[in-house]
């Protein structure tokens, strides 16, 4: 499977933004994430989900400000970014696992997207 993440910006705190995922291939059989990463650190886990969607998992951090989707007719998870905080500016990465559970560490994930640059201003 091939991912491509868009949709990061520049924006103001306590905006809103809504990431998408685009995959090729077989992407309703991965169970897929999104993680985010600052320069000199590791990639952190975001949010999680499930391949029918059922089962969504997210990170302390989010405090109930994101929420990640799919579509597998279209190929496509979203990350919806809500009163997003400037510590939140990160590069943002879609990646997929064959796992059959969601991982919060990168090393379960095969597949990567190029990642999408969020910005948030104070």
């Amino acid at each position: 499977v091939q991912l491509q993440a868009s949709g990061g910006g520049l924006v103001q705190a306590g905006d809103s933004l809504r990431l998408s995922c685009a995959a090729s291939g077989f992407f309703s059989r991965y169970v897929m994430g999104w993680f985010r990463q600052v320069p000199g650190k590791e990639h952190e886990f975001v949010a999680g989900i499930t391949r029918g969607g059922d089962s969504l998992a997210y990170a302390d951090f989010v405090e109930g400000r994101f929420t990640v989707s799919r579509d597998n007719a279209k190929n496509t998870m979203w990350l919806q970014m809500n009163s997003l905080k400037p510590e939140d500016t990160a590069v943002y990465y879609c990646a997929a696992t064959s796992l059959s559970s969601i991982r919060r560490i990168p090393s379960g994930y095969f597949a990567w997207g190029q990642g999408t640059l969020v910005t948030v201003s104070s």
